[in-house]
């Protein structure tokens, strides 16, 4: 008798809203760096920003994954990532506070870039789900058993 195992994957719907959420977020940064009365060096500093936070985000993602079931990554890796994570998120915040550009500019420049933020954790965490739920399902179409598929996981 055949088994049948349940492999969990997001819905389509859900995988569209998580890319489109992600793309308003960065169109939104760059519409509030582009139209940010400021000084050219200034929103140069803040679209770095933005990247170093997005760059960070992703990389911070990857290691909390990657080490959620075991520690695999050396505890100097895990203090670096968390390290340039508190780094981008701290110059960014200080770059836009010492702006000199009116309350409502700033207030959208800090929401478009939290927005960001936190639409990478949800895009990190999708692409890993599916990632993971192709390599379990090649696993069991070649191997045909649930065993073969975790030892992939490790």
């Amino acid at each position: 008798m055949s088994q049948k195992y349940l492999i969990r994957r997001d819905t389509p719907s859900w995988i569209f809203q998580v890319w489109l959420t992600f793309g308003l977020a960065v169109i939104g940064c760059a519409v509030g760096i582009w139209n940010m009365p400021s000084e050219d060096l200034d929103r140069a500093f803040v679209a770095i920003g933005y990247f170093f936070c997005l760059f960070a985000a992703f990389t911070l993602a990857k290691m909390t994954r990657d080490n959620r079931d075991e520690r695999i990554d050396t505890n100097g890796w895990v203090m670096t990532v968390w390290v340039g994570f508190g780094v981008a998120i701290a110059l960014t915040a200080w770059g836009l506070i010492r702006m000199k550009i009116g309350g409502w500019e700033k207030g959208y420049m800090v929401v478009a870039w939290m927005f960001l933020v936190s639409s990478v954790f949800t895009l990190a965490k999708t692409v890993r789900d599916k990632q993971e739920a192709d390599l379990m399902d090649g696993a069991i179409d070649i191997q045909g058993s649930p065993e073969a598929a975790a030892s992939l996981q490790s």
